[in-house]
């Protein structure tokens, strides 16, 4: 991928991107499922995460377009002036997408995406911790969520009309209960809303706990109502949830297991099942995707380089494991699913590269085209 002039960090000026791809994108689109007649052929943009600082890594956010019946991929320019951008999270409206600074001093990035298809890097502000790997928006648009995994805290700051991010309104530390086996301290990895808006979970792998809090909306602050307790060593994570809101599947990096939790919308109490198969035995479990209609759930394994498929049963409240796949590259870090659902991508870390999988009708997984090249790809985000 050839980048662009590399700016100053900040707000700059806009620069041509993804123009052809997003022109050309549809207003709107039909509900998610995966069971959907194939949608007619079209280009859309993919965005693509990386470590600047790595051997090998990018020069910022990658881009890239898909075909939407083909699956296949072609390499784009670079969103320069982002560093180490290893997690990307779009805001609700789609005219924003905000990036990790996956680093000892942790930061996060907003950059403006136009309907014309250029671009504004809008500025970035600290975490207040260290190693961000994930964050996402509030479903009201007015709040960006982010967890540190080093420092083991979540963040929260509020987002502008215009997409750009204010000064961090709160920071909350795990500080208990005390680290699992073989950890030296609380590593959050992940933070999400419930699907009902009403609540947000803090997957925390040193600790073995998901955390519940409620957001004030309109002070920016989180409080905590309740604490899911994993099997100790299990290192949950990657929290996905079922479109019915009242189930979940974490993905346990240190014990090779998925587990399926139940959820109460009403108290945000969310109760883990028993570890299950992740059809390897040996490994380290990513992250799941379920497909928009709820019938078909996907993991990554790191290790065995595979995918699993499980069906989905009793409405979201069991997987049953179908089978594996290879994932067709190195290191598969994360997965995501057109916004159809017709279309699976895997970014692999060590082979830098991203694959696509047609997602059969009945949740089968067949490549699509060639792996797209991309240096140390470590998320990618399909755009609509």
């Amino acid at each position: 991928m050839n980048a662009v002039p590399s700016p100053a960090l900040g707000r700059l000026s806009r620069r041509s991107l993804l123009a052809a791809a997003l022109v050309a994108a549809p207003t709107a689109l039909a509900a998610p499922t995966a069971l959907a007649a194939p949608a007619p052929t079209a280009t859309r943009p993919l965005l693509l995460g990386t470590y600047t600082s790595a051997e090998g890594g990018g020069t910022g956010i990658g881009t890239a377009t898909y075909d939407t019946a083909t699956g296949a991929m072609t390499p784009g320019p670079v969103i320069t002036g982002v560093e180490n951008p290893s997690y990307l999270a779009l805001h609700p409206s789609g005219a924003t997408v905000y990036a990790v600074a996956e680093q000892d001093a942790g930061a996060v990035t907003a950059v403006a995406l136009a309907p014309d298809g250029t671009y504004d890097v809008l500025g970035t502000c600290p975490t207040g911790g260290s190693g961000p790997t994930h964050l996402s928006a509030h479903p009201s648009g007015r709040w960006l969520l982010s967890a540190n995994y080093t420092s083991g805290s979540v963040a929260v700051h509020p987002i502008a009309a215009d997409g750009s991010l204010g000064e961090r309104t709160d920071l909350v530390t795990h500080s208990s209960p005390p680290p699992g086996p073989g950890q030296n301290g609380p590593h959050a990895h992940q933070i999400v809303t419930s699907p009902d808006g009403g609540h947000i979970l803090a997957v925390d792998l040193g600790t073995d706990t998901v955390y519940t809090y409620r957001l004030d909306e309109s002070a920016g602050t989180l409080t905590e109502v309740s604490r899911a307790a994993l099997a100790p060593g299990s290192g949950p994570r990657h929290l996905t949830f079922h479109p019915g809101g009242r189930s979940a599947y974490l993905a346990c990096e240190l014990d090779n297991t998925t587990v399926v939790c139940a959820y109460d919308p009403e108290s945000g109490t969310l109760t883990p099942g028993t570890g299950q198969s992740t059809g390897s035995d040996t490994g380290y479990p990513a992250q799941l995707v379920v497909t928009g209609d709820g019938s078909y759930a996907y993991l990554a394994n790191r290790g065995p380089n595979s995918l699993t498929r499980y069906a989905v049963e009793d409405g979201g409240a069991a997987l049953r494991l179908l089978d594996t796949v290879s994932a067709g590259g190195d290191w598969p870090r994360q997965l995501a699913l057109s916004p159809d659902s017709s279309l699976l991508f895997a970014a692999h870390q060590r082979s830098s590269t991203v694959t696509a999988f047609r997602v059969g009708s009945d949740g089968s997984l067949t490549p699509a085209g060639e792996p797209l090249p991309a240096p140390v790809a470590v998320c990618v985000l399909p755009l609509a």
